[in-house]
């Protein structure tokens, strides 16, 4: 029990750590639950479009600036105004700029498809302005090709770019909820690897100092069994960290933590707390110093948290910086959080990633074991 004792003792004077990591995982998981606030209202973005227009008796020409005015912020210029409108273009005052030549109204209705000159930003909102105007043209086109004069042609044109398709959104799935999930659980990788790499470490280097060691070696406990009751010392710290972070996700998260999506998080999180672990026994057993381990736990929690996309989405990451986050372990565990939020229904063909993520988490775990074990006894020998 004095091993045992010790072990805790020492962990209540670090304790100031633990709640320090825990309460940045809360503040960031309050403040993200902020932001993603539910809101399932869509709302049309309209580009700003400038038009100049050199066919100002034209029918097609008028017609085409009406129809822009309804579908876009519009603003009608001249030619003169060049310097202006590329300056526009530059401050992203106007996403897309039109230029309809001198008879374009009647060099389309004659069928010689003329051209129309465009600038645009390149943006997202320049494409919406580029499928607008595309559409417009398309449709205008067909008419053209039936024969149709000017008036028949932009009254056909009004009745089909009228029509509208309602498009109702049907998903099993609450996006909203595991999306808090997903952003709370990819952020716990960083706290989890923290408190137990730094605390774990720091123990178990204290344990191995060389003061402590000859103490060890006169007491009536031995080898065997004093290693037993620090691994079962460091599995309980590990379980109660465990449990503490699944706890505070049920608060902040709320109901999808009760359902499948749920549970495979908090096993997700057992995997990622089992290899934290087994990866702490290998730092703690290798570096004497203390410093160095407070080093050591910054590179790789900091580290595998931004390669990895716990603080920036994977999604935004370069293919570079991901082809060196599969050589980490947060990374599957982070891979199968993001699996999650797709997932509508488990079945073999859903679950079959989710398991080769969480078998190479635990392959990561056995391999820290296995490293732990070879330095223990190198060290023994040497000793």
């Amino acid at each position: 029990m004095t091993v045992f004792k010790t072990y805790w003792k020492l962990l209540k004077r670090n304790l100031p750590l633990v709640i320090l990591y825990t309460v940045i995982l809360i503040g960031f998981a309050a403040a993200n639950m902020k932001t993603n606030e539910k809101n399932l209202d869509f709302v049309a973005s309209k580009p700003n479009i400038i038009v100049i227009n050199q066919d100002e008796q034209g029918t097609l020409s008028r017609h085409l600036i009406d129809y822009l005015k309804t579908a876009s912020h519009l603003k009608v210029a001249t030619s003169s105004e060049e310097e202006q409108i590329n300056d526009a273009l530059f401050y992203r005052e106007a996403n897309y700029v039109i230029d309809i030549p001198d008879d374009y109204s009647e060099n389309f209705m004659a069928g010689s498809a003329p051209e129309l000159t465009v600038k645009s930003t390149g943006d997202y909102q320049a494409s919406l302005a580029e499928m607008i105007l595309s559409r417009y043209l398309n449709t205008a086109s067909i008419y053209q090709k039936m024969g149709m004069d000017a008036h028949e042609l932009t009254t056909f044109v009004d009745e089909t770019l009228a029509q509208t398709v309602k498009v109702n959104m049907v998903s099993l799935l609450d996006v909203d909820q595991l999306t808090k999930a997903t952003s709370y659980y990819n952020f716990a990788s960083y706290s989890i690897l923290a408190c137990l790499i730094f605390i774990v470490s720091l123990l178990l280097n204290h344990f191995n100092q060389p003061t402590v060691k000859k103490r060890r070696l006169i007491s009536p406990i031995g080898e065997n069994k004093h290693n037993r009751i620090l691994l079962l010392s460091n599995g309980l710290y590990a379980l109660l960290i465990w449990l503490i972070y699944v706890a505070i996700s049920f608060l902040l998260v709320g109901d999808i933590m009760w359902s499948p999506h749920g549970l495979i998080y908090i096993i997700n999180a057992f995997m990622l707390t089992l290899c934290a672990t087994s990866l702490a026994f290998l730092i703690g057993t290798l570096v004497r110093s203390p410093n160095a381990i407070s080093g050591i736990v910054n590179v790789i929690a900091l580290g595998s948290s931004f390669l990895c996309g716990a603080f920036v989405p994977m999604e935004w990451l370069p293919d570079s910086v991901l082809t060196i986050a599969h050589a980490i372990p947060t990374f599957y565990y982070i891979k199968t959080n993001e699996l999650l939020k797709t997932v509508e229904a488990f079945h073999l063909d859903t679950l079959k990633p989710i398991l080769i993520n969480m078998v190479i988490i635990f392959g990561f775990s056995v391999l820290f074991m296995i490293l732990t074990q070879l330095v223990s006894q190198r060290r023994r020998k040497i000793g």
